[in-house]
């Protein structure tokens, strides 16, 4: 299990850990799609936690959407002793309610409302329906008058944990608050200030505690087309070289050269952010050479291990046996998607970090690695991959020196005494470019884990010749999300609207400069990139 090993090689889905086992291909609501752990942006005594399940969303897929699913628990995952087992967690448990039952789709309105006119029929009973509401008014809010448009409601509860087992302590955050989920973004008709609606759906809990769970944009981005196509990465490169930048390109963290296939879907997120002090032994915020600085963290679903599902009644509702089993967990990203055999993906799955030592012969000689160098040609580091071990344990860059490794497992680790690195300073590759907020300490949502992974995996921590050209310029052509990132919690975009348009209208002249090949449309009608 080896962070840094991540780009790609044939497999039946790829976008993160999008579906990445057959487990998960078979139980979307349960399948974690990203995880993220990072100190706030704007503020240095906070770390805030994404995880995002569900993936690849088609934002008009309705009339039901992509609820969370009430019976799973989604955890998140804090070890604060080095031991890969944690010690504080964040559990949320949702539950849903069907408003309207007669009407057909989870969420309508428009305008004022709607009242049927005066050509109506007459229902069934003979009564008369000119004049009476048919339609109700657009969504404006996640509750009271305004949220009447919102037939399939969600709200949830928040639980910290602290210990493991008997002895754990729980505590209720929630504080007598009904939190409300965010709906799909359904259209301009039905919710004409979706922006709105989405920053009604950030709570504060107290104690500098704040959530957040609805749909949002896909955060993740990569070329998925030219990496299936054995690793045919495109665009214009160096040399006329597939999958090798040239600077100018590797240093714009602002536009693309290959088509982002995540663009314009959405994502089901739960996002949380706490004060430090919460998480790491002590209680208060270290500084960054403390070797109790560092976290490991990683989310977490479980379903009943057994659920009987009655009859197709209003009244009943599916009995689960009360012992719940885990269906999927990640820490850093791309690991079960590209490093574990599909024999032992499931088991990957459902096991714990701590085990971890179980799929070490994955790690040491790494598959994807050999594919490099069988398709491009270029010499890799000899197995065992031992310059990747860091990754996966508590050591430097990312904790101080000192600090206990603990066994190897697959957690994404965070140093919280790294403040944040500013906007105008963040660089998507993370800690190869010498941003120390960046990936592999934590991720945040704008970090390029492709471009990151795939140099690692090509040798660029095993120091000289793997830490020069070509290894340091590979990259799949993708350098930025389709949607703007917020630069506050919950730091993700609002989901993208069921009514967007697919496919462009006709011949507008070549814009200049060339099309962004990652956009939306470009990705759904190929046509309109050139």
């Amino acid at each position: 299990m080896l962070v840094a090993m991540c780009l790609a090689m044939p497999t039946p889905s790829f976008a993160a850990n999008h579906r990445e086992a057959p487990i998960t291909a078979l139980d979307r609501a349960a399948d974690i799609t990203d995880w993220y752990a990072f100190v706030s942006y704007d503020d240095g005594s906070k770390v805030t936690f994404i995880l995002n399940v569900d993936g690849l969303q088609d934002p008009g897929n309705g009339p039901t959407y992509f609820p969370f699913d009430p019976d799973i628990v989604y955890s998140m995952k804090v070890d604060n002793n080095n031991d890969a087992v944690e010690d504080v967690t964040f559990e949320f448990r949702f539950q849903t309610e069907i408003r309207a039952p007669g009407v057909f789709t989870s969420y309508v309105g428009a305008g004022t409302g709607i009242t049927a006119p005066g050509n109506a029929p007459a229902a069934l009973d003979g009564t008369a329906q000119a004049g009476k509401p048919v339609v109700p008014p657009a969504v404006t809010s996640l509750d009271g008058a305004g949220s009447a448009g919102l037939n399939l409601r969600q709200n949830y509860t928040v639980t910290m944990v602290q210990g493991t087992g008997a002895t754990a302590v729980r505590t209720d955050l929630t504080g007598g608050q009904k939190l409300f989920v965010v709906p799909a973004n359904i259209g301009s008709r039905t919710m004409p200030n979706y922006a709105a609606l989405f920053k009604q759906g950030i709570y504060s809990l107290g104690n500098g505690v704040r959530v957040f769970a609805g749909t949002v944009d896909d955060p993740f981005y990569i070329d998925l087309g030219g990496t299936f196509d054995s690793l045919n990465l495109r665009g214009m490169f160096t040399s006329g070289v597939t999958g090798v930048l040239t600077a100018a390109q590797d240093s714009n963290d602002t536009a693309n050269i290959a088509p982002d296939s995540v663009a314009g879907s959405n994502v089901n997120s739960i996002a949380i952010e706490v004060p430090i002090s919460m998480l790491v032994q002590g209680g208060k915020k270290l500084p960054a050479t403390d070797p109790h600085a560092t976290i490991g963290t990683w989310g977490a679903t479980y379903r009943p291990r057994v659920t009987v599902r009655t009859a197709p009644d209003e009244t009943q509702s599916p009995t689960p046996d009360g012992t719940y089993r885990q269906v999927q967990r990640m820490g850093n990203p791309l690991i079960n998607e590209l490093i574990i055999g599909v024999g032992s993906k499931d088991r990957f799955s459902m096991s714990q970090p701590k085990d971890d030592a179980q799929f070490a012969s994955f790690a040491l000689d790494p598959v994807l690695a050999r594919v490099l160098n069988a398709i491009y040609g270029i010499a890799i580091p000899a197995p065992p991959r031992k310059d990747l071990l860091p990754l996966v344990t508590y050591a430097p860059p990312i904790a101080a020196v000192g600090t206990p490794p603990g066994p190897v497992s697959d957690l994404l680790r965070l140093n919280t005494g790294v403040n944040p690195t500013a906007k105008a300073s963040r660089s998507r590759l993370g800690l190869l470019a010498g941003d120390a907020a960046g990936f592999p300490n934590g991720r945040r949502p704008s970090d390029d884990v492709v471009d990151i992974s795939l140099r690692a995996v090509a040798g660029v921590l095993a120091g000289a010749p793997f830490n020069g050209f070509p290894y340091n310029a590979l990259g799949d052509g993708v350098n930025v999300n389709d949607n703007t990132l917020g630069e506050t919690f919950p730091y993700e975009a609002p989901a993208n609207s069921g009514l967007r348009v697919l496919v462009p209208p006709p011949a507008a002249p070549a814009p200049t400069p060339p099309k962004n090949l990652g956009s939306y449309d470009c990705v759904r009608n190929p046509n309109s990139c050139t």
